[in-house]
């Protein structure tokens, strides 16, 4: 059994409730629709949720620009926070300019990125 749509998705859970509500316990064919039944449903949950997750950042750049994004901050108020004039922070979001252990530092306790990721993408 596979299930591929929402609506597939919704008969299966209500599929499900049906059989649990009903005495099983001498019933071998109804047991393996159970457990059919929960390994589809749990398959498309799986796929599901992978759909749904963002596509994490690979760069330091771009975990910068995320977490702006999450504090809703401009780039001249994520500059203030950062305590980096607002010129040096848009030469190092476009690269031009290479981060210094102080902003890796702020980067971490401000922002909350991982110590690792700023060291490998660094």
């Amino acid at each position: 059994m596979s299930i591929t749509t929402p609506q597939q998705y919704k008969e299966a859970l209500r599929q499900l409730d049906v059989l649990m509500m009903s005495n099983v316990a001498d019933d071998q064919e109804k047991a393996g629709e159970i457990i059919q039944l929960t390994s589809a449903i749990e398959t498309y949950e799986e796929r599901l949720h992978l759909m749904l997750l963002p596509a994490l950042p690979n760069t330091l750049v771009d975990m910068i620009e995320l977490k702006r994004q999450q504090l809703r901050l401009k780039q001249k108020d994520l500059a203030q926070l950062l305590e980096v004039p607002a010129g040096r922070l848009s030469q190092i979001l476009s690269g031009k300019r290479r981060i210094t252990l102080d902003l890796a530092k702020k980067l971490y306790e401000r922002l909350g990125i991982s110590p690792e990721f700023i060291l490998k993408k660094a």
